[in-house]
């Protein structure tokens, strides 16, 4: 599981830096080929960064899929659990259950339409306008992203179960960063 946990983080990590510096570059790009210096103005204007904004689309696509994945499985995932974390526990976790279950089924159900989706645009010549990359590897990330999700929906109500705790994420805490004294406290 750690292997997982830690390869789902590094993946978004990378997907995220590599993002932001593609669109820099593009960005740099853009700006420096318009300025006026003889020769580095001809060598920029023959690069070529139309594909920077299609990739940086997967990219964020690949991300948010597997960010939401991660959400889950962190307790940052958007929820709405007022109302059941008022009701008596024997209740609450009927309700917790079910919640986690129908995430489970939800995402599968939409895993295994993208499995079906992406086997046929495999069968395709379809390929991205910029990148040329076939579109099917662009969409893999609907199935993998959404069985992953699943697996986590599970993973969290499995956990649940055992201890009755669904993962919550504390806002005020940064992972790395050890909580400070409150001032006018001995430390």
């Amino acid at each position: 599981m750690k292997l997982l946990d830690r390869l789902e983080e590094c993946l978004i990590a990378f997907l995220m830096g590599a993002a932001t510096l593609v669109i820099f570059v593009a960005v740099l790009h853009r700006y420096a080929a318009g300025v006026n210096i003889p020769y580095l103005q001809d060598w920029l204007l023959s690069l070529n960064t139309s594909w920077a904004q299609e990739l940086c689309i997967y990219m964020f696509v690949w991300m948010a899929k597997f960010g939401a994945a991660y959400g889950v499985r962190t307790g940052i995932h958007v929820g709405v659990d007022v109302m059941v974390n008022r009701l008596q526990p024997a209740s609450r976790k009927i309700f917790i259950v079910t919640g986690l279950l129908a995430g489970a089924l939800f995402t599968g159900v939409i895993g295994s339409l993208g499995v079906k989706f992406v086997w046929a645009l495999a069968q395709t010549d379809q390929i991205s306008p910029d990148l040329e990359l076939p579109r099917w590897i662009a969409f893999l990330c609907v199935p993998l992203g959404s069985y992953l999700m699943c697996f986590r929906f599970l993973q969290v109500c499995a956990q649940f179960l055992q201890s009755g705790n669904v993962p919550k994420h504390d806002h005020s805490h940064v992972e790395g960063i050890e909580p400070q004294p409150a001032l006018g406290t001995l430390s």
